[in-house]
């Protein structure tokens, strides 16, 4: 059998090991994969994984022998799923591997807001304390949690954790969902309306899949419904926000500072504005990265392939 992974440097840059899939048959594993090269990289294939490699309806028309797409990520837009359908190929992606990781990792981009540590480190650093003739000093606002209202528009396994993280802070927790409930865990979690939660919460953070429906969802109306003041928060997917809109309401003091994992596009152009906004920290899409998450992404990965050749496929995408 021929196992192909088309994009395999973002989860294993070579600090995690591939061995458990030589078991299941021959594996080749490019670090990447350009569009152009995708056909001829599957060739005659049986197994595929990919991350952000796109898997179309023309490379299933001229890869006829793929029967299992292996999603190394929880999205799974890369793949056109109703074409797999068509030709009754799996597709399987990993839910659950990163929940603590990126709720972990959303309370960094918070804290990192209110204390501006890195800034501050690197000024002591340059030699800014020395020259000091107080004891201690700051160059931004140092922000306290205790009693503030987090919103949380999405509330699935990441919501719900961070949401438990934020009330360990003192914080009182909001939450919107599009069905105004969720099966989450959520002990002194109030959901109400999104324009309930955009008038009252201080913190906003985005923890729902991007959809048609939702897309741009932050943009200057629903901004100027929020509090003046307000701080954004973005480790779901850049699409939610309308990113020029929230430049604008960055430079202009509307919304205080926001801490965003995602972009639009990614890698972003050189011209993207928030890379210029006043008070906004951006990362590379890295929330979902610890070693100890992408160890547990790569295990569920040889169980779903593990459970599609014994007939029980688990993790199917539909």
């Amino acid at each position: 059998m021929k196992i192909v992974i088309l994009d395999g440097e973002t989860l294993n840059p070579g600090d995690i090991s591939w061995h458990a899939f030589n078991k299941f048959g021959d594996v080749t594993i490019y670090d990447r994969t350009p569009d152009k090269l995708t056909i001829q990289r599957i060739g005659d294939a049986e197994i595929v994984f990919t991350n952000k490699t796109r898997i179309t309806p023309k490379v299933l028309d001229n890869c006829p022998s793929i029967k299992f797409i292996g999603v190394l990520a929880t999205g799974y837009n890369v793949v056109d799923i109703k074409a797999a359908q068509e030709k009754s190929v799996t597709v399987c992606n990993i839910p659950n591997y990163g929940t603590m990781a990126v709720a972990q990792y959303t309370t960094a981009l918070l804290l990192e807001l209110c204390h501006h540590i890195g800034e501050h480190s690197s000024d002591v650093r340059s030699g800014g304390w020395c020259n000091r003739p107080d004891f201690c000093y700051w160059h931004s606002p140092l922000i306290e949690l205790m009693g503030k209202k987090l919103g949380l528009i999405g509330y699935g396994r990441i919501g719900s954790a961070f949401a438990n993280i934020a009330q360990a802070l003192g914080m009182k927790v909001l939450a919107y969902t599009p069905s105004g409930k969720s099966t989450e865990a959520h002990a002194k979690v109030k959901f109400v309306s999104l324009d309930k939660l955009l008038a009252e919460s201080d913190v906003i953070s985005l923890h729902c899949p991007l959809t048609i429906d939702n897309a741009g969802l932050i943009n200057r109306h629903t901004i100027a419904k929020m509090k003046d003041g307000v701080m954004l928060l973005n480790t779901a997917r850049g699409g939610l926000v309308v990113e020029n809109e929230l430049a604008e309401a960055l430079n202009n003091g509307k919304v205080s500072g926001a801490a965003l994992d995602v972009l639009a596009a990614e890698p972003p152009p050189a011209n993207n504005p928030l890379l210029n906004a006043r008070n906004c920290i951006i990362t590379p899409h890295i929330a979902w990265a610890p070693t100890e998450a992408r160890i547990r992404l790569m295990n569920i990965a040889v169980e779903n392939l593990e459970k599609f050749l014994s007939g029980n496929p688990q993790n199917v995408v539909s």
